[in-house]
């Protein structure tokens, strides 16, 4: 019986191909460098993984990145974890965050939209000059280079501002979004030590005003450290005793000066999400994350200095970070400081038009909100210069790339993508070149050895297996925080298969070289010792009408049973009758195996969330194991704490 090859969705023309940074990329590497100028994108990957010294040598010299003291070699130690990158050499991040201003200098480098939708331009000039500004007076203020410091900020210009004038004084910077609260963000910030907060009054969102001076004023009890608290009045209240004023930091006429840090000099402190324990303090490189992001958003995301690239994000999570490196490539971004629906569930499409984005990066929450919500993006918006959507967060369901295919373009390039706070980057995801098939990623990354493993530690193709990195990136954390022996740096990644990064995601690598994610292996189901992914139920579930969100939990029992209960979050006026029971085991069974239906079906009042938005599986499996919350969970990482109770109760009724 022969089976049906997979069509794509969408291919590349000519044009786009030959067009593309990454073709010329190849030429410019096969002349220079001994790359395959044959054989596509498949071949140029295989050379960047075999040839990793090659590559990265041929990446930072195809970008210019400047180094200030040249490199003894590229990779000094390749050991994971430890892998020495590019020793002796030193750079700056903001140097080159900031080269465009040179032949650009009255271009939008920042395009700031709130809830209005109308954008305010920020220009390369103007940028410059006020990252000059701010880094001499944070030198005034004895920030020293390897100093932290911190901000409690929407997606806003003065975000963008206060990382580079941190870089560009060498010391690290980190940050949370205003919508955390004072725990959340203390048990961030207080293993850091910052020496120095940036700060709003409060924030907008979704049509309302937020005042946070109360939430400042406890950060600035409980962070001992900090020598200088800097006030930026978004709802227009006066200072607080003590602290500067931004408008005072930043109107100087001054040239930034950029200290040269080794390459291995710490940039910034990411966090994960923090659900169970304190978050982990992630510490990545300035001449990694240079380096990693030059490759991710010149190649893979074919971004240049004629590009928009707005993501909707904030500042609480790695995606601002990485769109803020888009400055990298001479790009324009787009700052989005709002709700994702408000004033309703179109507002992202129409800040894509306002602002003229050509690479649009969301979440797959969001376009299966917007297909669920009847949104008609194509229709009611002109998005003729959108030439790819980015989606990450969670894996995107084919019914989401059918949808963007519909509803956006037929010649859209649909780059659903996954990666890591971990990495601040990309596993698998966008290749300008490649075809897109439905419900896949195109391709593993450039430099990265990508591949799916078996238990015993093989590689597999076309089945799931554990999501593995068996070479280093240069955007790997250089440490954790905190962390002085390594050792929880190792157990994060390292205890599984020795010397070989293990994500902690199930993945296909397909016999075509493309990749499907199917959830965290973490809370991977597990029938009769067959693994399925949470992804998977979800993406059947979630396209009935009545059902808004889903939450699926494997749980093993005492007695050696397994219970998986599948949890429903209703549509408004939806009821959970034997209808709609029927209905749902109905399509599980049929669209995936009679294993994959739930034991039971249980509604509940909502489905818990990372303060990223990102479903809770693992916390939640452990209340149901009987773990009380204070154990299961950090209650400063949850969107919804009542919701977790709901758990917990149920947890308690069935013991």
């Amino acid at each position: 019986m022969s089976t049906a090859v997979p069509q794509p969705l969408w291919r590349p023309d000519p044009q786009r191909i030959a067009q593309a940074r990454i073709t010329s990329f190849q030429s410019w590497a096969a002349e220079h460098h001994g790359a395959p100028a044959d054989g596509g994108y498949p071949a140029l990957h295989r050379w960047s993984v075999d040839h990793l010294d090659t590559f990265w040598k041929a990446v930072t010299e195809y970008f210019d990145v400047r180094f200030s003291t040249p490199y003894a070699r590229v990779l000094g130690d390749r050991a994971m974890p430890g892998a020495e990158w590019f020793p002796g050499a030193r750079l700056n991040y903001a140097e080159h965050a900031l080269r465009a201003a040179a032949t650009r200098a009255d271009e939008p480098a920042l395009l700031y939209v709130d809830e209005t939708h109308e954008p305010s331009p920020v220009t390369w000039a103007e940028l410059r000059r006020q990252v000059g500004s701010l880094a001499a007076e944070l030198r005034g203020l004895g920030v020293r280079p390897g100093d932290r410091v911190s901000g409690y900020l929407p997606n806003i210009p003065q975000a963008v501002v206060a990382l580079l004038a941190t870089a560009a004084v060498g010391a690290v910077w980190t940050s949370c979004a205003p919508d955390f609260g004072a725990r959340s963000v203390l048990d961030r910030f207080q293993q850091v030590e910052p020496v120095v907060l940036f700060t709003v009054d409060g924030y907008r969102y979704g049509g309302r005003q937020h005042d946070r001076r109360e939430i400042v004023a406890e950060l600035r009890r409980e962070l001992p450290t900090l020598r200088a608290v800097v006030h930026i009045p978004l709802l227009a209240t006066p200072a607080p005793e003590g602290a500067l004023e931004w408008s005072a930091l930043t109107s100087a006429d001054a040239e930034p000066e950029f200290e040269q840090v080794p390459f291995d000099h710490p940039l910034w402190v990411l966090y994960s999400s923090g659900t169970t324990g304190l978050p982990k303090a992630i510490v990545q490189s300035q001449g990694g994350i240079l380096v990693e992001h030059l490759k991710q958003l010149g190649l893979h995301c074919d971004l240049g200095p004629a590009d928009r690239f707005f993501w909707y994000t904030s500042t609480g999570w790695m995606m601002w970070n990485f769109l803020v490196s888009g400055l990298l490539t001479g790009t324009t971004i787009v700052l989005y400081d709002g709700s994702p629906g408000y004033p309703d569930t179109g507002a992202q499409w129409r800040v894509a038009e306002r602002t003229g984005a050509t690479l649009y990066g969301t979440s797959a929450a969001y376009v299966m909100a917007c297909r669920k919500a009847g949104v008609h993006p194509s229709r009611d918006y002109d998005l003729s210069r959108v030439k790819c959507v980015a989606t990450t967060g969670s894996p995107l369901p084919p019914d989401g790339f059918r949808w963007l295919h519909d509803e956006v373009r037929d010649d859209l390039w649909i780059a659903s993508v996954s990666g890591g706070t971990d990495v601040c980057s990309c596993f698998a995801g966008a290749v300008p070149t490649l075809p897109v098939y439905t419900g896949e990623l195109q391709a593993p990354g450039l430099g990265t050895d990508l591949q799916a493993w078996d238990p015993a530690g093989n590689p597999v193709i076309d089945e799931v297996g554990e999501l593995v990195v068996a070479n280093p990136m240069p955007s790997m954390p250089i440490s954790f925080w905190n962390d002085p022996d390594g050792s929880r740096y190792h157990e994060s990644y390292f205890d599984t298969y020795p010397g070989v990064w293990r994500h902690g995601d199930w993945i296909t690598v397909t016999a075509r070289g493309s990749v499907i994610i199917h959830g965290r292996s973490d809370s991977t189901l597990n029938r009769q010792g067959v693994r399925m992914g949470s992804a998977d139920i979800y993406e059947v579930v979630e396209r009935l009408p009545e059902i808004r969100e889903s939450l699926v939990i494997g749980v093993e029992q005492p007695d050696g049973g397994y219970w998986m209960p599948l949890f429903v979050h209703l549509a408004p006026g939806a009821v959970l009758d034997e209808a709609l029971l029927n209905r749902i085991k109905q399509a599980i069974r049929e669209q995936l195996s009679p294993r994959h239906v739930p034991d039971e079906i249980i509604e509940v009042p909502g489905v818990p969330h990372t303060l990223t938005g990102k479903r809770i599986e693992v916390p939640v499996k452990r209340l149901l194991q009987g773990a009380p919350l204070e154990k299961a969970v950090n209650p400063g990482s949850i969107d919804n704490l009542d919701l977790l109770s709901y758990f917990e109760d149920l947890a308690r009724k069935r013991a």
